[in-house]
């Protein structure tokens, strides 16, 4: 083992002693995510602070340095923003190099003929969308995070956006990529619209979190973008099955709207008071070329009138969906308010088929409030529907009353394994699109059961010292 100095020592003769950030502050700050964004606020960091922050700005660079860890079984943590809420960017590892790559931030290619875009690890989503609408094309994505989350992490995380019902998740967009392997090796995937030259490879490196190589450039699918056709529309409805129901019907019926939302009664009356009277609120905007988003719409309203629910005025939706994102100033904003009233709030989402969603949303609204003390909010909402299921993003709040460092394990660590208990006990995914981080790798082998080999060989077979990014997806004692 080096000592952390060293390592310092020769990144800097790799990358030049600007690129290798070694200030205290700077470091226990990267030492954690937003799963532990409470102690962040209050300044207290448990976690051991890395040797170095590896700043790389190509391809080239990102090789070098993952040679040089691995040659010296240094653990390394990939970094391209810094949205990540699951634990995956802690570092539980003594002199670890978090190694970011949010300076390789270039757009290479717009192809419109080809409808497609190529750019490198630490391009913003929000820059790359702002890029492509100019020129009146879309990602199709757009999580909450797009004006802080760049590319490599939404590829490594498996993000999903709030238009996925029609365009899909990350892993429906990328079509071709390049990352630096822990030996150095640089490998790249073309971008072809489908082959069936044996298991898709593009997944072994989407979602992979950091954990089997490091993202430096992505290739995904673009689209027309065309907002003077969106429909918005909401509903109030009675109770969460109801809508449930509404959500499967328009999905089963082959409908596509980029948005189909429902919030049950907690989780509206939290963000849709002015209108919200004591019911569920349902959300559906479509898009696409007017007579087929007209379409929809219409065949939506018909859904939804046959479950009982009544429509609201569609300004109202509009005004919603444009305040969505989540940036720097609602970050303050959070910062703020937290250490004013010592209340903080998480989210932890799941997915499950039809049958067993409205099962798991109930046994956790009823353990949640039952278990857990100093609770102040416990809701839910739907976000990502499919043909055979649905997401539940589960929404928590409580008041901290314990020391700093004693948060997580009280309330966060907690409430998190009541979810996962109820996914996995009915059939159901343990995480929608966070990714699992580290925060829930202690529950890999009950997610894939008897399939772990096979996540468990990749490892294996591409990190076989174990420096890429160590307990996320596959548990350490150390975290």
């Amino acid at each position: 083992m080096l000592d952390r100095n060293k390592i310092a020592r020769e990144l800097a003769d790799i990358l030049g002693e600007e690129n290798v950030v070694t200030d205290l502050q700077a470091l226990r700050e990267s030492s954690v995510d937003r799963y532990r964004k409470y102690q962040w606020i209050h300044g207290v960091y448990t976690r051991p602070p890395p040797a170095a922050v590896a700043l790389v700005s190509s391809t080239d660079d990102v090789s070098s340095v993952l040679k040089y860890l691995n040659d010296n079984r240094i653990n390394c943590v990939p970094r391209t923003g810094t949205s990540a809420t699951e634990g995956g960017l802690e570092t539980i590892v003594p002199d670890s190099v978090v190694v970011d790559g949010s300076g390789m931030n270039k757009i290479l290619k717009f192809d419109p003929y080809n409808m497609q875009a190529t750019a490198q690890c630490g391009v913003c989503l929000e820059m790359l969308e702002e890029y492509l609408r100019e020129r009146g094309y879309t990602t199709g994505h757009s999580p909450q995070s797009k004006p802080l989350a760049q590319m490599g992490g939404l590829t490594a995380t498996r993000s999903i956006g709030q238009l996925s019902t029609l365009y899909g998740g990350i892993e429906d967009m990328v079509t071709g990529l390049e990352a630096v392997l822990p030996g150095g090796e640089i490998v790249r995937i073309k971008s072809v619209p489908r082959r069936a030259a044996g298991p898709d490879i593009r997944h072994i490196i989407i979602g992979s979190e950091g954990a089997l190589c490091f993202i430096t450039e992505v290739t995904v699918k673009i689209f027309k973008y065309t907002p003077e056709n969106y429909v918005y529309m909401g509903f109030l409805i009675d109770d969460m099955h109801d809508g449930i129901s509404v959500l499967r019907d328009v999905m089963v019926n082959g409908y596509r709207p980029p948005v189909a939302r429902l919030y049950d009664l907690q989780d509206a009356e939290m963000n849709f008071s002015h209108f919200q009277t004591g019911k569920c609120v349902l959300i559906f905007i479509t898009d696409g070329p007017r007579e087929l988003s007209e379409a929809t719409a219409r065949a939506i309203e018909g859904f939804a009138a046959e479950r009982g629910a009544q429509p609201v005025d569609p300004a109202l939706i509009r005004k919603w969906f444009g305040n969505l994102l989540w940036g720097p100033e609602k970050i303050q904003n959070e910062i703020e308010e937290i250490r004013q009233t010592n209340n903080i709030g998480f989210t932890t989402e799941i997915s499950a088929d039809w049958e067993n969603i409205g099962k798991i949303y109930d046994a956790c609204i009823r353990r949640v409030p039952g278990e857990i003390p100093d609770i102040t909010l416990f809701g839910g909402h739907s976000s990502h529907s499919y043909i055979n299921g649905t997401n539940l993003y589960f929404v928590y709040y409580y008041n901290v009353e314990c020391g700093v460092a004693e948060e997580v394990s009280k309330y966060h660590d907690p409430i998190n394994e009541i979810i996962v208990e109820e996914a996995l006990r009915f059939g159901g995914s343990m995480v929608h699109h966070h990714g699992i981080g580290k925060a829930r790798a202690m529950f890999t082998t009950r997610e894939h059961d008897g399939a772990y080999t096979l996540l468990e060989g990749l490892k294996k077979q591409f990190d076989p010292k174990g420096i890429m990014n160590a307990g996320t997806i596959f548990h350490s004692e150390l975290y």
